[in-house]
């Protein structure tokens, strides 16, 4: 006799994910916004180390709010992201797009033409297309340090950066750097953080937009 799941409706299955999170992760200080983010990340990772990673700036979620409710793009740094997102969510706020330059051929040609990563120039395009745009970005250091350059020259004013790049090289100095300039974010210290973080993060604040 074959094993059967005992939940089988998303809603239910989502539902009692939940319910554990909260039960394992006990009493908190986040605020109720803030939590609902930290709840959704770590049902994306089933990481519970993102409840003391996840560093929020204390105008993060109202800028975020402010942004999506008026149909802000969303600019993203790879198209993992882009796919994650839930797209009725973010039109439901009318017609905010979700962007992702870095395979766009103007984009690679300047990245061979200048020796930089795509990331870099990827942003560079970002600024020029979408400037007070919410960014997230998941995978690439070098497009969160070259974000943070953009926003310090005055070329974009992004209503929130979401900077939780994953890996070895870069990706913890880059959101150090995040959280040192003072700017408006949502960051994950150290190593850890990549596509699953900020697909959930983005989602957290589309259903906070929706629910307030």
């Amino acid at each position: 006799m074959s094993v059967q799941p005992k939940l089988r409706a998303p809603e239910a299955i989502e539902a009692e994910s939940f319910r554990i999170i909260e039960e394992e992760l006990g009493p908190h200080g986040f605020s109720p916004d803030e939590f609902q983010i930290i709840r959704r990340v770590i049902h994306a990772t089933a990481d519970f180390e993102f409840a003391r990673n996840l560093v929020f700036h204390p105008d993060a979620i109202a800028r975020a709010m402010q942004a999506i409710r008026r149909g802000c793009d969303l600019v993203v740094d790879v198209a993992m992201i882009q796919a994650g997102v839930s797209k009725p969510a973010l039109a439901s706020f009318g017609n905010g797009r979700v962007l992702s330059f870095i395979t766009d051929p103007d984009v690679v040609e300047e990245a061979k033409r200048e020796g930089i990563t795509r990331a870099i120039a990827s942003m560079r395009k970002a600024a020029r297309a979408a400037p007070d745009a919410i960014y997230a970005i998941g995978n690439a250091p070098t497009a969160l340090f070259e974000a943070i350059r953009l926003v310090e020259e005055k070329q974009m004013a992004p209503a929130l950066i979401v900077g939780v790049p994953v890996g070895f090289v870069s990706a913890v100095e880059s959101k150090d750097a995040l959280i040192a300039s003072g700017y408006p974010h949502i960051a994950a210290r150290g190593r850890k953080g990549g596509t699953p973080v900020a697909v959930a993060a983005l989602n957290a604040l589309l259903a906070l937009a929706k629910s307030a």
